[in-house]
This record gives C-alpha cells, structure tokens and sequence, in this order.
C-alpha cells in the first residue's frame, strides 16, 4: 500500500505539471493565435471570457462524475480531452471559430482541474498530512515548462500550429501513461494509520447539512484571493511601467518576482501547514499578501514595489490550496463536487480580477486601485477561522517532515 500510495502521489503531480502545461502552451502562443485570426486586443479579451465560462462548465461537470466513476476515469479523461482540444484555438481563423475553440479548450481543463484536485485531496488523505500546496506549485512548473518548450520550438522553426499539435499529442501521451497510479476511489479510513483533522492538519468532515453553507464559504473566500492573483497577473508589470516608469524589460520581472516567490511559497507552505495548521497559513498568508500590496499601493520607489509583489505572490501561495483541501476534506464522500465549486467559483474571481482593476482606474489611479486587494486580503485573514481544526489549536513538533 505504501508503494502504490507514493505511486498516486507522483501519478498526481504528474497530472498538475500537465495541466500547467497546456495551459501555458495556450497562453504563450496567444499573440500567434491573436494575429492569425486577425483580431484586436479588445476583442480577445472578451473571447478569453468564454474560455473561463467553459472551465466553470466543465468543473461543474467534471466534479460530481469524479464522485460517481473515481479519479482514474475522469482525470485522464480530461487530460485527453485537453491535449487533443489544445490545437483548436491555433487552427482558428476568424473569431467565431476562435470562441468556439476557447470554449471547448476551456471546458477540458476545468474537468482535468477539477479532476486532479478532487484526487489530490484524497491523496493527501491517505498520507495523513498536507501535500496539496506541493501539489500546486508543480502547476506552475508547468507554465515554465510550456515556455521553454514553445521557445524550444520557435527556434527550430515550427508554426504555433505545429508547436501547439505537438504539445497536445504528448499531452495526450502523459495523461493515458500515468492513469495505472491513480487511486480509483477515495481511500478509506485508516490507509496510512491515521486521517483525523489532527494529523492532516485540515479541517474536519462535516455533515451534509452543514456542509453546503461551509462550502459557499470557502467559495467565496476563494474568489477573494483568485481575484487578487488574477489582477497581479495582469496589472504588475502595467503598473511598474505605467505608474513607476520602468522600462519594459524592468516591468517585466515584477511579475516575475510575484510568480517566483507563489512557487517558492507553495513548496514550502506543506511543511508549514504540518507545523502550525491550515487556518495559520490562511490567516498570516493573507496579511503577508495585505501587507505587500498595500506597499505595492503607497510606495514611490521601484524596489518597494518588488518587494511589495513579492510579499504578495509569498502570502496568497498557501491560501488557495488549503481553501481547496478543506473543500475535499469537508464531505469526502463528495470531494469532487465540493471542490469544483470552490474552484469554480474561484476561477471567476481569478478573471474577473484584471478587469475589476480595469473598471477602478476609470474612478481612481492604478496604484489606489489595488487598495481594493488590500481589503480583500484582509477579509479573507478575518473569515481564517473556518479552516480551525485541532492542530490549529496545538502544533504538532512530532508531525512528520512533508516530503518522502
């Protein structure tokens, strides 16, 4: 059993780093796919909205069929899916082929998403002690991974269309490949020893009845910190530009600096979620993450603003994760369906954040904008207390180390 869990666990990141993958192929070859179709900056925006739509759909779909079949129909299902639907926006060539593209795209990630997480909650069960946050930091190893492929094959002359098919047909290839280490159903209790909200460090199963308002809460907790990452994804290096007159390749590493130090903080976040408990790391994340975009807001100089989005990408790297595990962990007979509401929901926020930020610089500056993450932060380190399980009332020195 010790053998085949360790095997699921490996099987599970392997599926994260595919997703970030394909993703990431889809977003570096965007301004290929942008000038092959022959459309405006403004009017991709909006087709990128269908692509969240259909990920929504597809996390509603795929979480309650993850339920029903087990992860090892619906996670390589989606990772298929995905891969094959990756050539679709390259083969584009006007916007209503293009829409339709991103909707498709977009609806097989969400189910392999949703998939994966669903199983990363049971895997972290199983292990009796948190392992999510490694689990989605390996996510964006993918984007890393998916950059230096596509400059990769840029370089050796391949189209964005070939580059794309190719990427895609390995995606396909990874995802029927590590199928055999996936656990087919939930693990039952006792698999490693223990289960118990006091030595996995996340919050306990609820009932049914309680559960539903618990897990609109954590949705909507979710939806706060996806937004502040989403208008970090798109507003950092406008307002090192913009506000801070950098140049272009200077503003350029202030997201750099936020993406860098979420992936950090997410490989380290498991051991600390083993030490002090999922509603510690949720409640000091959040202030860190207050506390670095407020200095991103009032600082003049440009080496605040660094370390302002660092502080930022640091303290929102574990709160997604533990919002997630706690959504899995709080009915796991419905893991699935909990999650891809909390991850549904989130994902809104995620895109709705640049232009929440968009329609604010119409009221107020930039850099006053991003007040709003300030106050979002510090909401979310307020609500901290629905993640308090006992460890969070008593670390644990004799908790095991986080890695094998």
């Amino acid at each position: 059993m010790e053998r085949s869990l360790r095997a699921a666990r490996v099987a599970t990141y392997v599926y994260f780093v595919l997703c970030g993958t394909l993703m990431g192929a889809w977003v570096v070859h965007i301004p290929a796919v942008e000038e092959r179709v022959g459309v405006s900056h403004a009017t991709l925006g909006g087709l990128l909205v269908l692509l969240g739509l259909g990920a929504f759909a597809g996390m509603q779909v795929a979480g309650p069929l993850t339920d029903r079949f087990g992860a090892r129909v619906v996670v390589p299902a989606g990772g298929v899916l995905c891969g094959a639907a990756l050539i679709l926006p390259a083969l584009a060539r006007d916007p209503w082929t293009l829409a339709g593209a991103l909707l498709v795209f977009g609806f097989c990630n969400g189910c392999l998403d949703v998939g994966m997480n669903a199983h990363a909650v049971h895997v972290e069960k199983a292990y009796g002690r948190p392992v999510m946050s490694g689990f989605h930091a390996t996510f964006s190893v993918g984007g890393v991974l998916a950059a230096l492929v596509a400059a990769g094959a840029a370089s050796a002359g391949l189209t964005p269309v070939a580059s794309m098919a190719v990427m895609g047909a390995a995606g396909v290839v990874v995802a029927l490949a590590a199928v055999g280490a996936l656990l087919p159903t939930a693990p039952t209790a006792g698999s490693t020893g223990s289960d118990s909200p006091e030595e996995t460090g996340t919050a306990p199963a609820v009932t049914s009845g309680g559960a539903g308002r618990r897990i609109w809460l954590l949705a909507v907790l979710a939806l706060m910190v996806m937004l502040c990452e989403g208008a970090a994804n798109d507003w950092s290096a406008l307002h090192m530009k913009d506000v801070l007159g950098a140049p272009a390749g200077t503003a350029a590493f202030a997201y750099g600096t936020f993406a860098a130090a979420m992936t950090a903080g997410r490989l380290l976040a498991d051991r600390l979620v083993a030490r002090f408990g999922s509603m510690a790391i949720l409640r000091h994340g959040a202030v860190t993450a207050a506390v670095g975009i407020t200095l991103v807001a009032l600082g003049p100089w440009m080496w605040a603003a660094f370390t302002g989005w660092a502080l930022f990408g640091l303290g929102l790297s574990g709160t997604v994760p533990q919002l997630f595990s706690a959504a899995g962990h709080a009915d796991p007979a419905a893991a699935g369906a909990n999650v891809s509401r909390v991850a549904g929901l989130g994902y809104v926020g995620m895109l709705a954040g640049p232009a929440v930020i968009g329609w604010l610089t119409h009221l107020v500056a930039l850099d006053h904008a991003f007040v709003l993450l300030t106050l979002l932060c510090a909401v979310t380190a307020a609500a901290a207390g629905i993640l308090r399980t006992g460890s969070d009332r008593a670390p644990r020195d004799e908790m095991a180390p986080a890695g094998r």
